[in-house]
Parts: structure tokens; C-alpha cells; sequence
């Protein structure tokens, strides 16, 4: 296998540095969607002590919550539970995991004009989601309002300090226009940083946007390439004119998130414990997929999850990929300021 140079985020403090990967890899369980070249051909240990399975075939990773008809989390099922299809033909489903696995999560918070007022209640939420998630959850926050700019300091690209993460959720003053499609493709682009190859962001804002440098297509086709599974939650005023839930439920829907559109400032806080919640109770489930003949860009995914004594199950996961091979790998974040 050859060596590819990459930059790794040192937990001791020193930032970013160079580092080594062999070949292509996958941690299993983990992403929420990642296609890498198969034939398993090696296995060893990075020296963080994770294990690491070296492919050299195509494999399909799927962050899958399932639920109850009611709202019940449902745990304990097997591979067996599960059916999995791409573009309509079912897939042999070759991992499957079921484990609280620490992610690496980014808080994409509003801060333009419009959420002047509903400030306090945000940052209160965000740092309960803090408080409700993985001790080894690798945070960063992305503060956006017609810039974007992130919320820790330059040499702190992910904590789990509390007090760190306060300061980077409230630094700023809530002003200007909103460029939200900007601040998804940064969180986007620095995720791929973090050490833990589960990725999520949460994002909160009215879905307006109207500033941003990248267009509402340019950022779909960055979210079904990437891992990430995205969260949003939507806050607005019934005569707000920059409201859009409907961006905010698409995107959450096409990454295997979901979205959430609070009749009050009051839920906010509750909704940020429940994403917690349910980024620590999803299953991982990985296969390799048949092109065959098939060379459409856009991959349709559709997972049914079924238990008899369970009853209606309510599967939530990534609804498509771009294939990497055909999809434009040029394109480049927002600057941040």
C-alpha cells in the first residue's frame, strides 16, 4: 500500500500536524457514509489504540437511527432486523455494530440579526448538548452570520472544555445578513479533521440565507458526499421574511438527521438533549454495493428495520451518495475570518 501524508489533530494542544495512514481505511463501527476501494488485506492498531480494518473495496457506511412508532429508541437488534436497499435492489449487508461511539461533532450556531433575542436560549441549549454527550466527543463551534468564523481559539480546533465551548457560543454579537450555506460547507470541510470518524453536525437557524458564496445545489452535493449526519434545528417568527424550514428538513433528511421546528424558545433546550440522546443510540451498518451497469452519479438509498415484537419501527439514515469518482472534488469553504 503507499503512504499518504494528512494533518492529524493533536490532543495535547499543539493544533494540527502532519501524520501517516496506510493506505485506505475504515473504523468499524463508525462514519455515517464513506466509500473506500475493498479486500481487507491488513489490520492493526493506530497509536491511539484504535483498530483499523485496511480495505482496498468499495464499502457503503450508514449511521441508522431507528425508533419507535411512539418516540422509543429501539436497541438490541441484530443484522437480521434489517434490509437495505441501493437504487431499488437490496444489498448484502456485510458490518453491522450497535455501540455509543464518540463522534466528532460541530455546533453551527446563527448569529446574524434575526437571532439577536433568542441568543441566551441558544447558547443555554448548546451547552446542554454538551453536557449530554459522549465525555470523548471531539466539539467545535462555527458562529455565522454574513461571515464565518469559528468559535474556538486558532490553535483549539475541537475540545470537550466547557468552559471553552461557553466562550466560543456566546463571543459574538448577533448582527448582519445570514450566509448559512457558508457555515454548513466549513463545518463540513473541517470535520474531516476530527480523530473520530463518526461525524455530525447540529445547526441552528431560521434556514434563510442570503449572503453565502455557495449555492443551495453546490452545498447538497457536499453533504451527500461527505460522512456527516446533520441536524437542524429551525428558530423563527411566524412574520420572520428570512424563515426557510424547508432547507433546514432537506438537509437533515438527505444526511440521515432530523430536523426540528420549535413552537417556542422553551423546546430549544429540550431538543438539543434529545439529538444528544440520539446520536448515542444509532447503529452503524456498512455494505459493499453492486454498480454493476449502473453508472448514475446519484445513489438512492431506502433501509427498512423490522422486529416482530417492536411494531412499527421508524428507520432514520442517509437517503443518497454522490459516487466519489464522478463527484467535483474542487470545491472549497467559506474563508474564515
Amino acid at each position: 500500500m503507499s503512504r499518504r501524508t494528512f494533518l492529524s489533530y493533536d490532543p495535547c494542544g499543539r493544533g494540527y500536524r502532519p501524520g501517516r495512514r496506510w493506505g485506505n481505511w475504515c473504523l468499524i463501527p463508525s462514519i455515517s457514509l464513506l466509500l473506500v476501494p475493498s479486500h481487507a488485506t491488513a489490520q492493526n492498531k493506530s497509536s491511539g489504540g484504535e483498530f483499523r480494518i485496511s480495505t482496498d473495496v468499495e464499502l457503503v457506511l450508514l449511521d441508522v437511527s431507528v425508533k419507535q412508532e411512539k418516540g422509543g429508541y429501539v436497541s438490541g437488534l441484530s443484522k437480521d432486523n434489517f434490509q437495505i436497499y441501493e437504487n431499488g435492489t437490496p444489498q448484502k449487508i456485510a458490518e453491522f455494530a450497535s455501540a455509543d461511539i464518540p463522534v466528532a461533532v460541530g455546533l453551527v450556531f446563527d448569529d446574524s440579526g434575526s437571532m439577536r433575542s433568542k441568543r441566551p436560549e441558544v447558547v443555554t441549549a448548546g451547552l446542554i448538548f454538551v453536557g449530554a454527550s459522549n465525555p470523548q466527543d471531539q466539539i467545535f463551534v462555527v458562529n455565522f452570520n454574513d461571515k464565518v468564523r469559528r468559535g474556538l481559539p486558532e490553535t483549539v480546533p475541537f475540545t470537550d472544555n466547557i468552559n471553552l465551548l461557553r466562550s466560543a457560543l456566546s463571543r459574538d454579537m448577533a448582527e448582519g445578513q445570514t450566509a448559512l450555506y457558508d457555515a454548513i460547507a466549513f463545518a463540513l470541510k473541517h470535520l474531516e479533521f476530527g480523530r473520530r470518524e463518526k461525524k455530525t453536525l447540529v445547526v441552528v437557524s431560521d434556514g434563510g440565507d442570503n449572503v453565502s458564496t455557495h449555492s443551495l445545489k453546490e452545498l447538497m452535493d457536499l453533504i451527500q458526499e461527505s460522512r456527516a449526519t446533520i441536524y437542524t434545528v429551525g428558530i423563527f417568527e411566524p412574520d420572520d421574511p428570512d424563515r426557510n424550514p424547508q432547507v433546514l428538513e432537506r438537509i437533515a433528511r438527505v444526511s440521515g438527521g432530523e430536523s426540528f421546528l420549535p413552537k417556542g424558545l422553551d423546546e430549544v433546550v429540550p431538543i438539543c438533549r434529545q439529538i444528544a440522546k440520539d446520536i448515542r443510540n444509532r447503529y452503524t451498518i456498512g455494505y459493499i454495493p453492486d454498480h454493476g451497469s449502473n453508472k448514475a452519479v446519484l445513489r438512492k438509498i431506502h433501509v427498512v428495520a423490522t422486529a416482530p415484537d417492536r411494531g412499527k419501527l421508524v428507520v432514520r439514515t442517509r437517503t443518497s451518495y454522490l459516487l466519489p469518482a464522478r463527484s467535483a472534488r474542487s470545491r472549497s469553504a467559506a474563508p474564515v475570518q
